[in-house]
């Protein structure tokens, strides 16, 4: 039996054909692996790091200082307190409120590149735990209790991004602050938050990552500094900062208690500036 001879363009096709399979088949594949699925609302993505392209607000500081009040919150036993840098800059009397009628004086040291003070006094109260290396997400929650209005409440926010502070008049200076969103506040608290600055901005474990330093009303916003400008301003202390503050969980369900024991133990205190 003799097969029919094939054509010699099928024999050179097969060939070629063979070829391409095993150089294909021997060809390194190096895929990526599947992208994780994306973040919950609440979680969010990774906060990125400041930038000077970010979005920009701007305040305007008047060239003299006026007597103010706000809040301030223990970061050392010893008696070392941070506050919002506006509250106190140029004040020659600074008090921090221990009771009704009562108040201890208070040395202001101003870190001149943020909007943060450090506040030493002789005696102090339980220090707040630190959290000043953490990473940020997007829609992750803080806390803010102080003295609003100049009387006891707090407010809760998520976080949005980062803008730049940028403070023209007094102390002019461009530095990135923390954008959140007010999410709720004291039953009963109306209009502005004023008095809240120097507030700590607390994450869900009670511990400070930043200071709260001014709010955008119409807009539904909270600033606070970032957790590094608190961790610069707290080098200007000469002795070593020993925080071994403790913490309790915060929710949106149990945050107005939680503050109201912070204020009770001195934790968080009003801070008055009485003379300029």
């Amino acid at each position: 039996m003799h097969f029919p001879r094939l054509p010699d363009w099928l024999i050179y096709a097969v060939v070629v054909a063979a070829l391409l399979f095993l150089a294909v088949g021997r060809r390194e594949r190096a895929d990526a692996p599947p992208a994780p699925p994306p973040p919950t609302e609440a979680e969010g993505g990774m906060l990125a790091p400041a930038s000077p392209f970010d979005p920009s607000v701007v305040v305007e500081v008047a060239q003299k200082a006026e007597p103010a009040a706000g809040t301030a919150f223990s970061v050392a036993d010893s008696g070392v307190w941070v506050t919002a840098r506006h509250v106190v800059d140029g004040c020659t009397q600074t008090a921090v409120v221990v009771g009704p009628g009562r108040g201890v004086e208070a040395q202001v040291k101003i870190d001149p590149r943020g909007e943060a003070a450090v506040l030493t006094t002789n005696g102090g109260a339980p220090a707040l735990p630190l959290n000043l290396g953490g990473d940020l997400r997007r829609g992750e929650r803080a806390f803010h209790p102080g003295y609003p209005q100049g009387e006891p409440g707090e407010a809760t926010s998520r976080l949005l991004g980062r803008e730049n502070l940028v403070v023209r008049g007094r102390g002019a200076r461009t530095e990135p602050v923390l954008v959140w969103a007010e999410a709720g506040r004291t039953d009963g608290l109306h209009g502005t938050l004023g008095g809240l600055s120097g507030a700590p901005a607390l994450d869900d474990r009670g511990r400070v990552i930043g200071v709260t330093i001014a709010e955008a009303p119409r807009r539904g916003r909270i600033y606070t500094t970032s957790p590094d400008t608190v961790a610069r301003a707290l080098g200007v202390v000469r002795e070593p900062i020993v925080n071994n503050g403790a913490s309790e969980a915060i929710t949106p369900d149990n945050y107005g208690r939680v503050a109201d024991d912070l204020r009770r133990s001195l934790r968080i205190a009003q801070v008055i500036c009485l003379k300029t």
